[in-house]
């Protein structure tokens, strides 16, 4: 698993873009940039609709004052469905939602879990982290069925 001073492994994510689906390099991402990532186990789901999602585009403006350049979250869905989700909840400019559709992030990050026993396969752990230049300086990784540690609340103390 990644830890606080790793650099961020290159892969390839997609996003929305006026309707085109585009791709999008962690290199590029995370070059010269502070970033707060965090990753949800699917766009829709009950905590991260009702809680996870909610509260990064209500706090974006201050965890933006405290220098931080892009904040992204990313799931194991495909572009379509995070950009109707980040539409629905109004993410708008304020979190940008990277579609990580086969899971390759959350498997170089050491941070893929197998949800096949719910119905659904590969999926990323919930997290959060925060990048400068593309080396992790914090990371918070939820115990299973958690909500804490990765919330905007607790990035913020962070920051």
């Amino acid at each position: 698993m990644i830890k606080q001073g790793d650099k961020i492994p290159h892969v390839t994510l997609k996003v929305m873009e006026k309707g085109q689906m585009k791709d999008l390099g962690t290199d590029q991402l995370f070059s010269g940039k502070k970033v707060v990532l965090f990753a949800v186990p699917g766009a829709f789901t009950p905590t991260c609709s009702a809680k996870h999602l909610p509260g990064f585009i209500e706090k974006a403006d201050e965890i933006r004052a405290r220098g931080v350049d892009t904040i992204a979250c990313v799931s194991v869905n495909d572009a379509f469905v995070m950009d109707a989700w980040g539409r629905d909840r109004g993410a708008g400019d304020k979190v940008l939602m990277l579609a990580d559709g086969n899971g390759d992030l959350a498997r170089a990050l050491g941070l893929d879990f197998d949800g096949s026993g719910i119905g659904f396969g590969l999926r990323s752990q919930r997290y959060a982290l925060v990048a400068e230049d593309g080396v992790v300086r914090t990371l918070a990784v939820e115990k299973p069925m958690n909500f804490e540690v990765s919330s905007a609340e607790a990035i913020l103390k962070q920051l």
